[in-house]
């Protein structure tokens, strides 16, 4: 994916642009390729080793910021945000200026064993020394994504998963290697709160109505976890032609009561045709 750059890949994967209804100033920051012995310099310090597919991102760029806008009426309103921290920028998580006030309490005074691994998902990662957390994407201080080493130190980077930690420390696994998660979040177009679609209660309604416009598919993410054949338009034929079907015995109906001789007000077919029949003699 990385060979042609993440810009190619981004004009493979993300389908906005400036020609799109309403969308304006998409805006890509351009980094140049960190160099490989702050890649090395980095899992030195951090004792961790970067997975392949993170080194080859870094290789490339230094990290990723893109914007986009949208205009209604005369007013533009920015929407799209998406970024992945520089190599330099990838710290712990634990480290961060967010949660290292005076006297409060740290990440690991808050761990909470209750909430063990289930048959849906891996286990949860850890704030104390046994998950190494780092900071991918700060989500627009909607949360964090995390590049997450689940067996602790030293790391290593087939250990690794992607993770997001909510507003409220929950937190919900997004997938396996980064690869997956940079094509995920070019096909959620970066807009507010999309990572909050992969948690128990999603998005918020404002969030939905953004989604609704630009990217309607993504926001059941249920819809795409399920089989292929959810998506399949069943179709019942009992239902689809049921009109049709009044339609037709209606008309079987009209030519069988004269034959039988049955009057009534609510036949008038028979009722012109007895008459009819009735008025032979009359002629001779």
């Amino acid at each position: 994916m990385w060979e042609s750059g993440p810009s190619a890949a981004l004009q493979t994967l993300f389908p906005l642009s400036e020609s799109s209804p309403g969308v304006t100033e998409v805006t890509i920051v351009e980094k140049a390729p960190a160099e490989r012995h702050m890649i090395s310099s980095w899992e030195q310090k951090n004792n961790c080793v970067l997975p392949e597919d993170v080194k080859n991102f870094y290789l490339m760029t230094n990290g990723f910021h893109m914007t986009w806008s949208v205009k209604l009426d005369e007013h533009t309103i920015p929407l799209g945000n998406m970024a992945i921290n520089s190599i330099t920028k990838l710290t712990q998580l634990n480290q961060s200026s967010m949660y290292s006030l005076p006297n409060a309490p740290t990440l690991a005074d808050l761990e909470d064993d209750a909430e063990e691994a289930n048959e849906d998902q891996p286990e949860k990662p850890h704030f104390d020394s046994r998950s190494v957390l780092f900071e991918l994407d700060p989500c627009n201080g909607n949360g964090k994504v995390c590049l997450v080493y689940k067996k602790g130190k030293p790391a290593l980077a087939k250990d690794t998963e992607i993770w997001f930690l909510d507003r409220a420390l929950y937190w919900h696994f997004l997938t396996d290697t980064f690869t997956a998660y940079y094509r995920l979040l070019l096909t959620h177009l970066g807009l507010p709160q999309w990572q909050y679609a992969f948690t128990n209660y999603g998005i918020s309604p404002q969030a939905k109505q953004w989604f609704n416009m630009y990217k309607p598919i993504t926001y059941n993410t249920n819809l795409l976890t399920e089989e292929t054949d959810s998506f399949v338009n069943k179709l019942d034929p009992s239902k689809v032609f049921k009109s049709k079907n009044k339609t037709s015995v209606s008309k079987k109906k009209g030519p069988v009561q004269p034959a039988g001789g049955q009057k009534g007000p609510s036949a008038p077919p028979s009722a012109s045709k007895s008459s009819s029949g009735s008025g032979n003699p009359v002629r001779k």
